[in-house]
């Protein structure tokens, strides 16, 4: 499988084709839109190396994300950092046709891989506390818009040889190479967690998010959407029981199906099926501090504050102007045409940084045919 990549690969080198990097599908909706060949990673799968006695996991990029959360859950530990799977997962997971133009939702099964996962950058409710997926990353292999196999990294927590450069690769969208392995840090489960909710206004909540994250409370997960906060404690049992009771709040039951469905944008808020939505799904990522942005009330708050998701069209400009003077930025996370926008569905980089991302890209990808314009409109 690995042989027939590189050599798909070689051959759109040569001919300036493009191609789209494609595992289980789940987040083809996001970012700008691309175009070319699939080339898909749905037969690069299968865990390499789990060590859980050191807390590490090597898998193959094609490899399902629930494969991998089943194995680890086997062991009690996790991925701290949460993952997004955004749609419901078949089971089995067959193989299917790999058309460019398939439907999104339906019939062709859509699941989360691991490669995707990173390539994708995206957290779930843990990752204000845990750490985001880059903060797990140890090392990748990798293939190059050459054709270049290459390594980085290792397969154990203290080799960090080329460290940086895995990173590189986690948000990327596949814009610097195909992934072809990646080696993770993996966590033990905490011993317990509870749930609470407390009805409060948005003011409230976001002065409350931050004056807990100032205390030592085991904080796991933070949300305000319609009044409501819901706020997750994980820990040891004795720690979890006396936050409980300094805290108060109402126990929320069934608490791991809300940051299930909060994790994969699968509540009525987010709409059900991700990829077809048409609603428009703005990201706010702002400093948590920030006070209520008055853009409206259909809106989602997470991670302590630095979160706010807003289900309304308004224009760009107003958006990213009140994310930027909140000191942050604005993403089209989903819905619309992202070609209307004329500067892109993410934030455009400040010249230094654009300087430095065309760098790399010329350096990983230099003819530009891996997911091209998917980050950024041109390149």
């Amino acid at each position: 499988m690995l042989d027939t990549l590189i050599d798909r690969i070689r051959a759109a080198h040569e001919k300036n084709t493009p191609l789209i990097i494609q595992g289980g599908g789940s987040k083809r909706f996001y970012g700008n839109a691309d175009e070319g060949e699939v080339l898909s990673t749905r037969k690069l799968t299968g865990v390499i190396d789990y060590q859980p006695k050191e807390l590490v996991l090597t898998a193959r990029a094609g490899t399902p994300l629930a494969e991998i959360e089943a194995l680890l859950d086997a062991q009690n530990q996790m991925l701290a950092f949460e993952p997004p799977h955004f749609v419901p997962l078949p089971n089995p997971l067959p193989l299917a046709g790999e058309g460019a133009n398939d439907a999104l939702c339906a019939p062709k099964p859509i699941y989360a891989t691991l490669g995707g996962s990173i390539a994708a950058g995206l957290s779930g409710p843990r990752r204000p506390y845990a750490g985001a997926a880059r903060d797990f990353v140890l090392g990748v292999r990798m293939i190059d818009g050459t054709g270049q196999p290459l390594r980085f990294g290792g397969q154990v927590i203290k080799n960090v040889a080329g460290y940086d450069v895995s990173r590189l690769m986690v948000g990327a969208l596949g814009t610097l190479g195909l992934l072809t392995e990646v080696s993770l840090k993996v966590l033990p489960k905490p011993a317990t967690e509870a749930t609470l909710q407390f009805e409060l206004d948005e003011a409230a909540a976001i002065l409350k998010m931050n004056q807990w994250a100032g205390q030592p409370l085991p904080l796991s997960a933070t949300s305000w959407h319609a009044g409501l906060l819901t706020v997750r404690l994980s820990g040891a049992a004795s720690a979890v029981r006396v936050a409980q009771v300094r805290l108060g709040g109402e126990i929320l039951n069934d608490a791991a199906v809300f940051w299930q469905r909060l994790r994969d944008l699968a509540t009525p808020f987010f709409d059900k099926c991700p990829p077809t939505s048409n609603q428009i799904l703005w990201r706010l990522a702002v400093k948590p501090t920030t006070p209520p942005l008055n853009l409206g009330d259909a809106q989602w708050i997470e991670w302590g504050g630095a979160v706010r998701w807003l289900a309304r069209d308004l224009p760009v400009n107003i958006l990213r102007e009140a994310a930027r003077n909140a000191g942050g930025h604005a993403t089209l996370f989903r819905g619309g045409m992202p070609t209307a926008i004329h500067d892109g569905v993410f934030t455009p980089l400040a010249p230094a940084m654009l300087t430095l991302h065309r760098n790399l890209k010329q350096r990983f990808d230099p003819k530009g045919i891996f997911n091209h314009g998917r980050l950024y409109p041109d390149f």
